[in-house]
């Protein structure tokens, strides 16, 4: 079978893909978001990256192997630490490996991780040092590092300097600036961090799960998609989801209804767009109706940013439904839903392109945390109507 063909059978996934030589060495590893489509890039003429050394590197591939991996930032880091195992040909080629990028951490009583440059890898010994990467670029280790801190906070401040720093305020940094958590629970937690650079999801999963639940549940969904790269995006044909759109329905005592509006740009909350809509005119109990009025109320507002996708929460019945209202209002923008009945299986309406579906696939961690706000944001109305009603 030609590599080409082995491409084509690959799946549209996240992960690592290897292009082997005949005696089954590693002469490259690379990673993608969706691996066929960046895979069979390759074969373009010319090809991916207009490199005389990729086309070299594939006249000398005899093989291909590839991982799929749950998220992109798993892909990322197992691409890392493959490079760093094998230390392939055309990777070292492709970069000089003293411009590569390294995310390092301490053994002090506070450490942090910071990124350094892989000529100067050499004033940073493995023995006093946890040493991870290489990454290809400075914008990739720091968005690995910005997406970790979400989970396991850590502190870039001086210890018990007395009042608390920016990044402990909003939540970043764990409270060393006030003394707000022992060394030997964020010693913990920069242990968990390493865990998670190293590559070992799994176990730390099973540790986490019996620790600390709720932050096991952030790591399995994890906001990735802003690591989506260019060349993800050309091989894939189209661009990221910049602003979703979700809706959700929410009753209070049987009487009144709401319809709740999220907005997500570029994979983070803007609360400024978020509405309420109390439901005037659907039936008390007529979900289907009261997020028929919800759309209907909110294509009105042309002043509003037209969204790159809608997203329901429900299954194929609720889509087909939706579509039917978008058409008869002649909008055309794609819908998905996330069906809670299939473990959150993502729900497409007939004829929507291929490529749309694995981009909404492969940001499912993302739709999923649009999914939550809005059925959090529809709650908080009833909460509040509760609060008013009983006079607090």
């Amino acid at each position: 079978m030609s590599l080409f063909d082995q491409a084509k059978k690959l799946p549209n996934k996240p992960g690592v893909y290897m292009f082997l030589d005949k005696q089954g060495g590693i002469l490259y590893v690379g990673r993608a978001t969706f691996l066929k489509n960046r895979v069979a890039s390759y074969f373009r003429i010319p090809p991916a990256g207009g490199d005389s050394r990729i086309k070299e590197m594939v006249e000398q591939a005899a093989k291909l192997e590839h991982i799929v991996t749950d998220t992109i930032i798993d892909s990322v880091i197992l691409e890392a630490n493959l490079i760093k195992k094998h230390w392939p040909k055309y990777n070292v080629r492709e970069k000089d490996d003293r411009s590569f990028i390294y995310i390092i951490i301490d053994k002090s009583n506070y450490p942090k991780p910071i990124t350094i440059r892989g000529k100067e890898l050499a004033a940073f010994p493995a023995k006093n040092f946890s040493v991870f990467g290489p990454y290809k670029s400075l914008r990739t280790a720091k968005e690995i590092l910005k997406i970790a801190r979400r989970i396991f906070p850590y502190s870039t401040c001086k210890p018990n300097q007395g009042k608390p720093c920016f990044h402990y305020q909003i939540g970043l940094c764990p409270g060393v600036c006030v003394g707000a958590i022992s060394k030997q629970d964020y010693q913990k937690n920069i242990d968990n961090l390493v865990l998670f650079l190293s590559g070992e999801k799994k176990r730390l999963l099973k540790k986490l799960m019996k620790e600390n639940p709720e932050k096991a549940d952030s790591l399995k969904h994890v906001q990735d998609v802003a690591l989506i790269n260019r060349e993800d995006e050309n091989g894939a044909g189209f661009g990221k989801l910049g602003r979703i759109e979700g809706y959700d329905i929410s009753h209070f005592a049987g009487k009144e209804t709401y319809g709740a509006m999220v907005v997500f740009e570029n994979g983070h909350e803007n609360k400024d767009a978020y509405r309420l809509f109390k439901i005037k005119e659907a039936p008390p109990g007529d979900d289907l109706a009261a997020l028929k009025e919800v759309i209907e109320r909110r294509l009105k507002h042309d002043e509003w940013l037209k969204p790159d996708l809608i997203l329901i929460d429900g299954g194929r019945p609720q889509i087909v439904f939706i579509k039917r209202v978008l058409s008869e209002n002649k909008v055309n923008i794609p819908i998905v839903g996330i069906s809670k009945f299939q473990n959150d299986k993502l729900v497409f309406p007939a004829g929507t392109k291929k490529s749309f579906q694995e981009l909404a696939e492969a940001s499912k961690n993302l739709l999923l945390r649009v999914r939550d706000e809005a059925h959090r944001f529809a709650n908080f109305a009833r909460r509040r109507r509760k609060k008013i009603d009983s006079g607090l």
